[in-house]
């Protein structure tokens, strides 16, 4: 049971998202109210954040991703700046995202992409085929009309260490968590006043966070509010190769829907399932059929030393998907003033986190956006009937 009966904030969902928006309001020097984050499991078993890639990528195709992702990757080289002298380095390893267009629709947007990427700072570079087959001679580009590439500032990094390091220190600046599941939410006009929990209690608040995952429909209902935030199953598998390969593999976006990647002394793919559909919370059934049937035959297509493989691992998790456009929905939704949304990233929200957990922090204790400029994210976009771009 929490320590208080109410709470300057509640954070309904503390897993990477809803730990970074109370670590960076327990830090912010302007905040001096309660926190409380309400976890259903605090093992993290079925949260987005336990079975994530952990990776970061410049290449979006709106000025407002790309913003968030210059942040997060100054952020993660410098998190002991924010963090403090005794926080440990958050490693990158930034072999970059490579994106391939097999024809001419796909190789345009690649290049207005990487010409706004360009314009923000990001080192994208555009690769011809010829080029492509002189940087990766071990791979086959018959059918690929060009490539998108940004080595040094994109990759993987340690997000179970940003993570751990966010809850830690948050409760050290006297965060509390309680292990409960919120079921409803009291409203009186256009304001929540009380969290109902699992276990009976009723917990009252000033401002309510939904950092709920792939079950934030189910949060935000409860005020009254349909978000098209649902479920779906991401699929990884690592394997090991047979023959190595000459330098490590960028993440490798390739035209037939599945992505791969260098991981450590193995290599990682992924892949949806056929049909993209929603899936219960609860549903991490792996369907190793598409090991054999679909991810290796494409593997194989595309570089030719992947016909001698070893699947190692698999398994599934869930993204948090936005089915109007994949781009995150966040802050406040006219319809109540002081619940905040931070939802539907759709697979981007341990390289998000760093960003929209300042920018919820501050839109808190301020009251709108500060360091970054969100709205184009803004949540009441579902109700004004727009949207932002989709991202690539």
């Amino acid at each position: 049971m929490a320590a208080h009966s109410f709470y300057d904030v509640v954070i309904i969902g503390g897993a990477m998202i809803g730990s970074a928006v109370a670590w960076w309001l327990a830090r912010d020097p302007g905040f001096h109210g309660r926190i409380l984050v309400i976890e259903r499991d605090p093992s993290f078993a079925e949260a987005s954040t336990s079975h994530t890639n952990s990776c970061i990528r410049m290449q979006f195709g709106t000025e407002v991703n790309i913003a968030i992702s210059r942040f997060g990757l100054a952020f993660i080289r410098s998190f002991r700046d924010h963090a403090g002298a005794d926080a440990p380095e958050i490693s990158l390893d930034d072999f970059g995202y490579l994106y391939l267009a097999d024809d001419r629709a796909s190789a345009d947007r690649l290049c207005a992409a990487q010409a706004l990427q360009a314009r923000m700072g990001a080192g994208t570079r555009l690769l011809s085929p010829a080029q492509l087959r002189t940087a990766f001679p071990f791979m086959r580009w018959d059918d690929v009309l060009l490539g998108s590439h940004d080595p040094g500032e994109e990759g993987c990094f340690d997000g179970g260490t940003m993570f751990s390091e966010f809850r830690r220190r948050a409760r050290r600046m006297g965060v509390e968590e309680i292990r409960a599941e919120a079921t409803s939410l009291r409203k009186v006009g256009d304001r929540i006043t009380h969290v109902e929990l699992s276990d009976g209690n009723a917990i009252a608040c000033g401002h309510v966070v939904n950092a709920a995952g792939p079950r934030a429909a189910k949060v935000a209902a409860m005020a009254g509010i349909a978000i098209p935030v649902e479920p779906r199953k991401r699929y990884t598998f690592t394997f090991e190769a047979e023959d190595r390969l000459p330098r490590k593999l960028p993440l490798t976006v390739d035209p037939c829907g599945i992505h791969f990647r260098s991981d450590g002394a193995l290599y990682m793919a992924g892949c949806p399932p056929q049909a993209d559909d929603a899936c219960d919370p609860r549903d991490f059934e792996m369907d190793h059929s598409i090991w054999e049937d679909r991810v290796w035959p494409a593997l194989a297509a595309r570089v030719p030393a992947f016909e001698r493989i070893r699947l190692r691992n698999a398994w599934a998790g869930h993204y948090a998907y936005n089915t109007l456009d994949q781009n995150a929905l966040l802050g406040v939704h006219p319809a109540v003033s002081n619940l905040l949304f931070a939802n539907g990233f759709s697979g981007h929200g341990l390289q998000q986190a760093p960003a929209v957990g300042r920018g919820i922090a501050e839109h808190i204790i301020h009251g709108g956006w500060r360091s970054l400029d969100l709205s184009p994210l803004s949540v009441a976009r579902l109700a004004e009937g727009g949207h932002s771009p989709k991202p690539r």
